[in-house]
C-alpha cells in the first residue's frame, strides 16, 4: 500500500472542514488532499477493497474531475482498471451461505440494578419479566458454540444482560465448561463481559484474570455526567461505587483487559476530559459511541450535536497522534481501531458479525441476530434447542448487506462502515452518516501521516 507523507497537522483540523471533506461523492473513490508543510502528496481511497493509494497532483486532479462529473463513473472505472487500482476482494458482493457460529453472547441475566433511561434492553429486562438464564440453557448454548469448530479455530463466549453479574454462578459455570471443551478440542477460546461495574468484586477480578476476559465497563463520563445518565433505580449515583469496584481489576489486568465504553449523549460531550480521566484510572482502552436510539427517545444524538462530537473526537485524535509520535501510549479505542482497519484494508459488507457468525442468546434460549435483538422479532434466528433457523438467517444476510441498503450502496464509506448498527438502523434510521464519513475522513488523513512518520507502530497495533 502506497500512501502520502503529509506532515503532522494538529490544531488546523476542524470539524467543519471535515464535514465538508467527508461529504458524499463518487461511489468508486474518495479523495484525501495533501495537507501540512513539506513535499506531501495526496491520496485516493479506492472504495472497492478499501485501498489507499498515494498519487501525484496530476493524477489526483484527473480523478477528482471524473469523480465530480455526473457521467464520469464509467470513465473513472476504466481509469482505475488501467492504473491497476481496481478490483474488490473475492466474494465481497456475495451473501454468505450458512456461516458457522463463532461467537455467542449469553444474556445470563435479563434484569439490571441500574435505571439508565436510554437502555436498549429497557433497563435490563428487554421489555418482559426479569429473569435469569438457567445453567442448563447456558451449557446448551455453549455446546452450540463448539458444534462446528475445528482444532486451531477461534471462538468467543460473551456475557451480557441486563447486568450479567446478577447471575454470577451461571456465568462462571459456563466459563469453566467452555474452557474444558476448548482444551479438549484444541480450540482457541476467548471470553468477554460487558458490565455496569456495580457488582464487581475482588474475586471477580481474579476469575477474569485467570480466564483472560476482555472486560468492558459502561461509564458515561466523570462523576456528574455519569450519575445523571446511569443512576440506580432509586436515582442514586453509581459512579463512586463503580470506580471503587474497578480498582482490583485495573490493578490485576495482565491477561484480562479492562476497557471503558462511553455512550455519548448531548449531556456528556466533554470527550477529551473523559478520555484523559479514564486513561488516568488505568483502563486498557477507552471508546465512545453516540446514542442513536434510546428506548425513551430522550438524549438521542442528532444533527445539532454531531458537529460538537466530531470536534471532541478530533481533539482526542490529535492528542493520540501527538502521544504516539512522542512514544507514549494513549489508548483511544476509536482511533486505534480505525487505523488498524484501514491498514488491513478492511472491506466490510456488514457492520459486524450479527446474524452471521455471531448471535445473542436470551435467558430462555432463543437465538437473536445479536445481543440487542434479544426479545425482538426483527432479529429472531431460532433457538438453541432446534438450532439456527437458516431461512431467517439467509433472509437477514441478504437484506442487511450494505450493497442492498439505501443510501449506503452509493456511499464512499460503505465498506469502512458496513452500513451502521443493524438495531439502530432498523429502529431509527441513519442520522449519523455525515458524522461517520467525516470521522473516517479524518482517520484516513491521520493514517497517511502516521504510516509515514511512525510505520513501526502498525506492526504492533
Amino acid at each position: 500500500m502506497r500512501l502520502s507523507t503529509a506532515a503532522l497537522v494538529g490544531s488546523a483540523t476542524s470539524g467543519a472542514r471535515l464535514m465538508r471533506a467527508g461529504e458524499p461523492g463518487s461511489p468508486l473513490v474518495h479523495l484525501i488532499s495533501a495537507s501540512g508543510e513539506g513535499p506531501a502528496e495526496s491520496s485516493v481511497l479506492v472504495v472497492e477493497g478499501s485501498r489507499l493509494f498515494q498519487v501525484d497532483s496530476e493524477l489526483f486532479s484527473k480523478v477528482a474531475v471524473l469523480a465530480g462529473q455526473s457521467d464520469g463513473e464509467m470513465a473513472l472505472a476504466r481509469l482505475l482498471v488501467d492504473l491497476g487500482m481496481s478490483g474488490a476482494p473475492a466474494g465481497c458482493d456475495e451473501v454468505p451461505a450458512s456461516p458457522p457460529v463463532r461467537s455467542l453472547s449469553l444474556a445470563v441475566a435479563q434484569k439490571c440494578n441500574l435505571g439508565c433511561s436510554y437502555c436498549y434492553a429497557s433497563q435490563g429486562d428487554f421489555g418482559g419479566p426479569a429473569k435469569n438464564m438457567s445453567a442448563e440453557t447456558a451449557l446448551r448454548a455453549t455446546d452450540l458454540l463448539f458444534s462446528e469448530v475445528a482444532p486451531g479455530e477461534r471462538v468467543n463466549l460473551a456475557f451480557l444482560g441486563g447486568e450479567p453479574l446478577i447471575n454470577r454462578p451461571v456465568l462462571r459455570q459456563a466459563t469453566e465448561y467452555a474452557g474444558r471443551i476448548a482444551t479438549a478440542r484444541g480450540v482457541r477460546l476467548t471470553f468477554s463481559i460487558t458490565t455496569n461495574g456495580t457488582l464487581l468484586t475482588q474475586d471477580d477480578a481474579e476469575f477474569f484474570e485467570l480466564h483472560g476476559f476482555a472486560v468492558t465497563v459502561s461509564l458515561d463520563g466523570p462523576r456528574e455526567e455519569h450519575n445523571a445518565l446511569r443512576p440506580y433505580k432509586d436515582g442514586a449515583g453509581s459512579f463512586d461505587r463503580i470506580v471503587a469496584n474497578l480498582r482490583p481489576l485495573l490493578r490485576l489486568q495482565r491477561r484480562m483487559q479492562v476497557s471503558a465504553r462511553v455512550t455519548v449523549t448531548p449531556l456528556n460531550l466533554g470527550l477529551r476530559q473523559t478520555l484523559d480521566e479514564f486513561i488516568g484510572l488505568g483502563f486498557h482502552s477507552v471508546g465512545f459511541s453516540p446514542l442513536l436510539n434510546a428506548v425513551d427517545g430522550l438524549n438521542e444524538m442528532n444533527a445539532r450535536h454531531f458537529g460538537g462530537m466530531l470536534d471532541q473526537m478530533v481533539d482526542c485524535g490529535e492528542e493520540f497522534e501527538r502521544r504516539l509520535l512522542a512514544g507514549d501510549r494513549y489508548p483511544f479505542a476509536n482511533m486505534v481501531t480505525a487505523l488498524r482497519e484501514i491498514h488491513k484494508g478492511t472491506h466490510r459488507p456488514y457492520p459486524c458479525g450479527a446474524g452471521a457468525g455471531y448471535f445473542g442468546v436470551s435467558a430462555d434460549g432463543d437465538l437473536a441476530a445479536c445481543h440487542r435483538f434479544v426479545g425482538d422479532s426483527a432479529g429472531a434466528m431460532g433457538n438453541i434447542a432446534t438450532g439456527i433457523d437458516r431461512e431467517l438467517q439467509a433472509s437477514w444476510l441478504s437484506t442487511r448487506h450494505v450493497d442492498r441498503q439505501e443510501p449506503c450502496r452509493t456511499c464512499w464509506a460503505r465498506y469502512l462502515c458496513g452500513g451502521g448498527c443493524h438495531h439502530e438502523v432498523i429502529q431509527r434510521g441513519r442520522p449519523a452518516c455525515d458524522y461517520i464519513r467525516s470521522w473516517l475522513h479524518y482517520c484516513l488523513e491521520t493514517y497517511s501521516r502516521l504510516l509515514a512518520r511512525k510505520p513501526e507502530w502498525f506492526g504492533t497495533a
